[in-house]
């Protein structure tokens, strides 16, 4: 359930958009038809636990199994040379087994009902729980590409309400924030492979013609031991005497049983 939805863009910490889905928040929103009799429609909630329900309002997925979309507009905002904010916050009131719930920055001129996974966005950021995969996802364009950070965010699975927060800085560094408290920084070039590499293998390189791929070979300097055959594998265990009622004549010649020979090295080879 979506509490609240902001973007800062910091001059002054203006805020260019929030929305706390008070009363006549249908008419600010769309709902997207998007995957047509699989659509889910958000619902006006207060929750299951709240102070004031008239004032604790949000919008609230109704049905399992759906796909929701909703989407507002503002007007267009630049934050060159400065930081930009954007922050929600969700509940799950459910253990999820699959689901999540995202916040997008949308591109200028998208189609409002048909709006889904599909349309161009500049930032998509929120928790994503399914199954043993729960991230916190944070994704970026750049050309024609959606890029994924490398680096997993952690999220929160409970049922309780928590604010995300992603920071972009002019100096393309970004901030990750759960319930304010940063659980991720850095770098968006080192978190995203958003640029090529710096150094690519030689397309030239060929592998020289005298190149071998044996790390080790037998040592011909290497030479069996004098007598190393002569070693038998078995021997009789001097532990073991005669019995006292053994009759040659009967019984046959007595002999010890054999054992291992601890001398034994087994078939010789070289280093």
């Amino acid at each position: 359930m979506l509490i609240l939805a902001s973007l800062f863009v910091a001059a002054f910490a203006k805020t260019h958009f929030t929305e706390e889905f008070n009363e006549g928040w249908e008419d600010r929103w769309v709902q997207s038809n998007w995957k047509d009799e699989m659509s889910g429609k958000f619902v006006a909630s207060p929750g299951m636990w709240n102070v004031d329900p008239k004032v604790d309002n949000g919008i609230k997925t109704k049905t399992d199994h759906r796909f929701y979309a909703i989407s507002t507009q503002f007007p267009t905002v630049s934050n060159k040379g400065k930081d930009l904010v954007l922050q929600f916050t969700v509940k799950h009131e459910q253990f999820l087994d699959c689901g999540g719930g995202y916040i997008k920055l949308l591109k200028a001129g998208f189609d409002v009902n048909t709006f889904g996974g599909e349309t161009p966005f500049y930032i998509m950021f929120g928790p994503d729980i399914c199954g043993g995969e729960k991230r916190t996802h944070f994704l970026v364009p750049y050309g024609e590409e959606n890029f994924i950070s490398k680096r997993k965010f952690r999220v929160e699975s409970d049922v309780f309400s928590h604010q995300y927060t992603a920071i972009i800085h002019p100096d393309s560094s970004y901030e990750v924030l759960i319930d304010n408290i940063e659980i991720a920084s850095g770098l968006i070039e080192e978190a995203w492979d958003i640029l090529p590499p710096q150094e690519i293998k030689d397309p030239d390189a060929k592998k020289p013609d005298d190149w071998v791929d044996v790390e080790f070979i037998s040592d011909p300097e290497d030479a069996k031991p004098a007598g190393y055959d002569d070693i038998p594998e078995f021997i009789p265990d001097d532990r073991e005497v005669k019995p006292g009622d053994w009759d040659d004549e009967e019984d046959g010649v007595w002999q010890a049983p054999l054992i291992e020979n601890p001398e034994y090295k087994g078939d010789w080879k070289p280093k």
